[in-house]
């Protein structure tokens, strides 16, 4: 009989219904995605046009005819350490200068995107210091100012040509 008892107890054990669980339990499903910080120029370059440059009466710099011009950039960057630079090259033209003329007029560009500003001046060489313009959308507004040439001499004949480079850097915060 003893051996009936053991053998009926695994049938009974299979027979018997699971124990419900009491408790819920969960699964997780992670979602990643980035954005890269960037900065884009959507009108990434104009022209300003100053004509003649020179004052009639005496052949030398008309500053008027380069101070105050502007023209507008367009740009935006999504980065909250995004940073502005502004590089000038001298307006110049391929004829030497003899002395009593000049064949170069410098400038101090301004670039303003309303709520910061970076600028260069063309008598030194590399960009000016860069201004934090974090993240903005919108104009970028690049004015001439204090133009001048080496000597005050009379301006050399010819097409002078010069320009403004803004650059826009997403820095990359953290390491």
């Amino acid at each position: 009989m003893r051996k009936l008892i053991i053998l009926s107890a695994p049938l009974a054990l299979m027979a018997s219904p699971a124990m419900a669980q009491s408790t819920s339990v969960t699964g997780t499903v992670d979602i990643n995605g980035s954005v890269a910080g960037r900065c884009m120029f959507t009108v990434p370059s104009k022209t300003i046009s100053l004509g003649e440059i020179s004052l009639a009466a005496d052949g030398k710099l008309d500053v008027t005819k380069v101070n105050g011009r502007n023209e507008t950039l367009t740009g935006w960057c999504n980065n909250t350490a995004a940073s502005m630079t502004v590089t000038s090259t001298a307006l110049t033209n391929g004829t030497s200068a003899p002395a009593g003329f000049d064949n170069r007029v410098d400038y101090t560009a301004t670039a303003d995107n309303g709520s910061t500003s970076a600028n260069d001046s063309s008598v030194t060489a590399g960009a000016g210091a860069a201004s934090n313009v974090g993240l903005f959308t919108g104009n970028i507004v690049v004015t001439l100012s204090n133009a001048s040439s080496p000597t005050n001499g009379l301006m050399v004949a010819g097409t002078y040509s010069g320009n403004v480079v803004v650059t826009l850097t997403p820095t990359v915060i953290g390491g």
